[in-house]
C-alpha cells in the first residue's frame, strides 16, 4: 500500500465524521443560512477550530450570495480550496547546516513520543544520515530502555546516563559525542512532562540552553509530538510548549485512530506552527512528511 492509500485509510474516521456529514447537510437542500450554520457546527466538531470554521463559512456565504455555490459538489470544492489555503505549503523536516543537526522532541506522556523518535531515526537512517539518540527522559527507566530498543532497531547510536540523573547532562554529553564521532543528527528524548507543571517546563528551558552551549544554534528543530486523538487539548499543549521552548514543527501521531484530524487546521491557523510529520499506522515506516495537498485530497476522496 502506497502512503497516499495509507493516508486515506488512516483518515477514514475523520472523513466519516466530516466529509460525509457535509454531504448529508447539503443533499437535496439549498446552500443558505440554515445549512451553512450546520456546516460551521460540523467543522467545529471536527476540531478544525472556531476561527477557521467561521472564516470558511463566511467565504461560502459570499459565494452563495453571488450564486457561485449552489449544491454539495460546489460546497466541497470551495472547502477543499479553503482548507488547502489554511495549511499552505509543505514544511518538511530537513537536516541542514553544520553537523550535528539537533532535534529536541517534547510532548506529554502517552502521545507516542519515543516511538515517533524511533520512526524518525529510521527515516533519517534511510536517507543516509547517521543518527544518535539522547535518552534525556531520565525520570523513567522504562523510557531509557525503550529508546535503547529503538537505537538497536534503527542502527543508531545512543547516549544514556543512569535513571534519575540530570537530563541536561545527558544532552550535553550526547551532542559532544556526536561532534567527536562525526554524527549527522542528534534526536533528544525528554520526559513526558505535564504542560501544567512549571518546574518541569523550567527544566525543558535548561535543556534548550544546554543544547545551545554544546552546539551553537542548537536545537535546530524543536519538534512537539501531539496525539490527534486529544483534539483541542493538543492545541492547548502546543500553545504551552511553544511559549516555553518555541516549537518549530509538530509531529501528529495516531491520525488513524481519531475522527478529529481537523486539529491539523486549528494548530496551523491559530498558532502558525506547521505540522511537519504525521503518523497513520503502527509500522516503522508509517511516520511521513506532512503534505497538505495530499491530506486535503485524502479527506475528500
Amino acid at each position: 500500500m502506497g502512503f497516499f492509500d495509507k493516508l486515506k485509510k488512516g483518515l477514514s474516521r475523520t472523513k466519516h465524521g466530516f466529509t460525509e456529514k457535509v454531504e448529508a447537510i447539503f443533499t437535496g437542500r439549498a446552500v443558505d443560512g440554515q445549512t451553512l450554520e450546520e456546516l460551521e457546527e460540523t467543522l467545529i466538531l471536527s476540531d478544525i477550530g472556531a476561527r477557521s470554521a467561521s472564516e470558511i463559512v463566511e467565504h461560502l456565504k459570499e459565494k452563495a450570495g453571488k450564486g457561485e455555490v449552489r449544491e454539495a459538489g460546489s460546497v466541497k470544492e470551495v472547502l477543499k480550496k479553503e482548507m488547502s489555503s489554511i495549511l499552505g505549503s509543505p514544511h518538511k523536516l530537513v537536516v541542514y547546516g553544520e553537523t550535528p543537526f539537533v532535534i529536541l522532541t517534547v510532548g506529554v506522556n502517552g502521545v507516542g513520543k519515543t516511538t515517533t523518535i524511533g520512526k524518525l531515526a529510521y527515516s533519517l537512517r534511510d536517507q543516509g544520515h547517521s543518527v544518535l539518540l539522547a535518552a534525556a527522559d531520565t525520570f523513567r527507566a522504562a523510557a531509557i530502555e525503550q529508546l535503547e530498543i529503538w537505537a538497536e532497531k534503527t542502527d543508531s547510536q545512543l547516549v544514556k546516563h543512569q535513571s534519575g540523573s540530570d537530563p541536561s547532562a545527558v544532552v550535553f554529553d550526547a551532542i559532544e559525542a556526536a561532534k567527536s564521532r562525526g554524527i549527522d543528527v542528534v534526536i533528544i528524548d525528554t520526559a513526558g512532562r505535564l504542560h501544567t507543571k512549571s518546574p518541569l517546563m523550567e527544566e525543558l528551558k535548561k535543556i534548550k540552553r544546554v543544547c545551545g552551549k554544546a552546539m551553537p544554534g542548537a536545537p535546530h528543530e524543536v519538534l512537539l509530538v501531539v496525539d490527534a486523538i486529544n483534539g483541542q487539548n493538543a492545541l492547548r499543549q502546543a500553545e504551552m510548549f511553544n511559549e516555553v521552548v518555541g516549537v518549530t514543527g509538530i509531529a501528529l501521531t495516531k491520525l488513524d485512530g481519531t475522527a478529529k484530524g481537523g486539529i491539523v487546521f486549528a494548530i496551523k491557523r491559530e498558532l502558525g506552527i506547521p505540522v511537519k510529520l504525521i503518523g497513520v499506522g503502527e509500522g516503522i515506516d508509517d511516520l511521513q512528511d506532512f503534505i497538505p495537498a495530499d491530506f486535503v485530497k485524502a479527506l475528500f476522496e
